[in-house]
């Protein structure tokens, strides 16, 4: 595991725990922090996010971690011990949301399915 990814996956604990713990905005939703892409000067950092709600609750909660910036990357420098603090940035993950829907579908059409296939006889053609 190179540095690089070392410092991501340590990242995006130190911002999870912060996220949960540190920061009492109303505004903050049911948030996971899903992934964390770092440059390999680790200069510069993305902080992926999903948010179990409706469009408003992913809109107050990128709202409440915008508004924490300074707050979260003071915190993760000092938690990592980092020479210099990573510039961070905060990204709505829609993956989740976009494979329920994709389960969704598929379960629709396997009902469908299920429907429209003919009924086997279960009686059994004799040999004469």
């Amino acid at each position: 595991m190179s540095r690089q990814d070392k410092v991501s996956e340590a990242i995006r604990q130190e911002a999870s725990v912060i996220i949960h713990d540190k920061l009492k905005d109303p505004r903050l939703g049911f948030i996971t922090i899903t992934n964390v892409e770092i440059t390999q000067d680790l200069r510069y950092a993305k902080i992926f996010f999903s948010v179990l709600g409706n469009d408003a609750a992913h809109k107050n909660t990128k709202e409440a971690l915008d508004s924490a910036l300074g707050f979260v990357r003071k915190l993760i420098a000092q938690r990592l011990n980092l020479r210099f603090a990573p510039e961070i940035a905060f990204y709505e993950d829609r993956s989740s949301e976009y494979s329920v829907r994709i389960e969704e579908v598929l379960n629709e059409i396997k009902e469908i399915d299920e429907q429209n296939k003919p009924k086997k006889s279960r009686r059994r053609n004799k040999k004469v």
